[in-house]
């Protein structure tokens, strides 16, 4: 049986309402996001204890803890003692005391703001490489894979599209490059559309042997020489394509994490809750 679940501050920031939405469509998995106006990592300890306690009253599990940390931070600013990525790092701290608290495994991190180019050969490595980033990318992410380690927590990055990681590719060579059993990727294999990788079988294929920690679930319409996105009920877009069998080789292989529907869908006139509620039984119907 899947493990599915939502990224709860899609139908809404008011916990306890959304936890009664997941109830209602048999979701037991929560991602943990924006909670009452706070990213998580803010709140306080009466409010983690609210949560803990609504997450016992409504019967779910909490998946992720995933706060959008050094999330477009611009590599060329950033270094191990600058103080934005300190502060980031403070806040890493308290989204695992968050997710200690909520017996949970996971927290999410985000691999900073993208530089397109990153390797090239023949002239490309003079003229257009970002020279040097992806060796500062692995140096940064060296101290948290080292905290979470220590904290017995499993860091997930995300494959993102605004991020240095927009690619299975990329974050398996991410993890294989730190040599770390403490960080694992959170595909979203949507976003990586827009860096043009095919879900599956492209995608799938270099996660499968242990990388994957955590699965975003969306759709969208990409095109990329136009630079837009239009988010589409889960099913009809351009992920149309690759969920069926992207459901199946989960199932074969015995995945044994959350798929969880990340509802970025509005339709018109609608609400964010009106999106999730045309794609929660499609989430359900694929990977059950």
């Amino acid at each position: 049986m899947a493990k599915l679940g939502v990224i709860v501050d899609g139908i809404s920031q008011d916990f306890e309402y959304a936890l009664g939405i997941m109830n209602e469509f048999e979701l037991e998995y929560a991602e943990l996001q924006f909670l009452w106006g706070k990213e998580v990592g803010d709140l306080n300890p009466a409010e983690v204890d609210k949560v803990k306690a609504l997450v016992n009253a409504y019967g779910v599990k909490v998946s992720c803890i995933s706060r959008h940390i050094f999330g477009g931070l611009l590599m060329s600013e950033m270094h191990q003692d600058n103080s934005v990525y300190l502060d980031h790092l403070d806040a890493l701290r308290r989204c695992i005391d968050m997710a200690k608290a909520l017996d949970c495994s996971l927290v999410r991190v985000m691999s900073f703001r993208k530089e397109m180019i990153l390797f090239g050969s023949h002239g490309a490595d003079d003229w257009v490489v970002s020279d040097g980033a992806w060796d500062k990318l692995v140096s940064l992410m060296e101290l948290p894979t080292r905290i979470a380690e220590d904290s017995g927590v499993t860091l997930v990055v995300e494959t993102g599209n605004n991020a240095m990681i927009t690619s299975a590719y990329l974050a398996r060579k991410l993890i294989d490059q730190l040599g770390t059993d403490w960080l694992k990727v959170l595909w979203d294999p949507c976003n990586s559309l827009y860096c043009d990788e095919k879900a599956y079988p492209d995608g799938y294929a270099l996660l499968r042997d242990g990388y994957l920690g955590h699965v975003h679930i969306k759709d969208a319409i990409v095109d990329i020489p136009k630079a837009t996105v239009q988010c589409t009920v889960l099913n009809t877009g351009n992920m149309a394509t690759y969920l069926g069998d992207l459901a199946n080789a989960l199932r074969e292989d015995k995945y044994n994490g959350v798929v969880s529907l990340e509802s970025v869908y509005r339709p018109d006139g609608g609400s964010f809750e009106d999106g999730f509620r045309m794609s929660a039984d499609v989430l359900k119907q694929l990977f059950t």
